[in-house]
């Protein structure tokens, strides 16, 4: 015998109950495509990557695949290659974006002031931004190339260089050329963001502190770094999250060398996992990355709550 339980409902009651449902149940459906989409694409994946970390995953091993625990964690403990690629994230993580931020902020506050053909600058500020980064790391690796590229020889004439080298192979100046490459291409990020944050600053602010006698850098530290702080705390941790995990000008630039001095740990997981073909030793360095740069969104988040709560 098969139990009804809308039995004892009259039609309108139970009409009333599927619609209330249906109701309640129509934005899921609406976001169901877009969900089934992100899971699919990105957690899938995420998941799948983050199971490698512990198994042996050797793509010219054809027995691999099987569980290894931490052994990945344990090599990796020992592994002096790494401790220099996050060493070398360090420097390469901040350079790039206290440079990118510096230009960028001196870039933006040129363009908020009114002159004639400002929007066209404002489009050319944006054109590094939409190179692709392939085409950037080459362009300015033939630009270091001393055969076929003239900053080595500008150099050179400043008095810079005892003789027209390629500094991408010397060992002490090689993280400069993908930094200037990186700091060339990220400046239109951080010029486009902070001008429209200084753009929502009320002129009239300027204009009583001027009545007060206000100099420019009172004005400046008084009211424009209070307004755009916001702003600068989540472009940088968003910079910084995203040049960690930038690999791509290195290894078009230098790939690594010379003898890893620009090996960072985004390239160290691209050489384990594409050269090596050791995709679970390259996932366990992924995994650590991921769980430091968490660590680090995380700080940045609580730092930037307790500023507000004490503003």
């Amino acid at each position: 015998m098969v139990f009804d339980a809308t039995a004892g409902f009259p039609e309108s009651r139970r009409r009333s109950l599927v619609d209330r449902i249906t109701r309640h149940a129509e934005p899921y459906l609406y976001t169901a495509p877009a969900l089934i989409l992100i899971v699919t694409i990105m957690l899938a994946p995420l998941v799948l990557g983050l199971s490698y970390a512990f198994r042996d995953v050797h793509l010219l091993n054809p027995f691999s695949g099987g569980y290894v625990g931490l052994d990945h964690f344990r090599t990796l403990y020992e592994d002096d290659n790494f401790y220099r690629a996050l060493r070398n994230t360090l420097w390469w993580t901040g350079a790039s974006v206290l440079l990118q931020f510096v230009f960028g902020l001196i870039l933006a506050l040129l363009l908020d002031r009114p002159f004639a053909g400002r929007a066209i600058a404002q489009a050319l500020v944006f054109l590094p931004w939409a190179v692709p980064t392939f085409l950037t790391g080459l362009n300015w690796a033939w630009l270091f190339n001393p055969v076929i590229g003239p900053l080595p020889h500008w150099l050179y004439g400043l008095g810079l260089m005892s003789e027209p080298t390629n500094i991408l192979s010397n060992p002490q100046l090689a993280m400069w050329g993908p930094i200037i490459a990186n700091v060339w291409w990220g400046i239109p990020f951080f010029a486009i963001t902070l001008l429209a944050a200084l753009q929502a600053i009320p002129r009239d602010l300027y204009e009583a502190a001027a009545i007060d006698g206000a100099g420019a850098f009172r004005r400046f530290t008084s009211i424009t770094l209070p307004f755009l702080a916001p702003t600068i705390a989540i472009t940088v941790l968003l910079r910084t999250v995203w040049i960690s995990n930038f690999a791509d000008l290195i290894i078009v630039m230098t790939s690594g060398g010379p003898a890893d001095r620009t090996q960072i740990v985004a390239s160290y997981i691209f050489t384990q996992a594409f050269r090596a073909l050791d995709f679970g030793y390259a996932s366990a360095i992924a995994l650590v990355l991921l769980v430091l740069l968490l660590a680090y969104s995380m700080l940045i988040v609580m730092l930037r709550q307790v500023l507000m709560d004490r503003a």
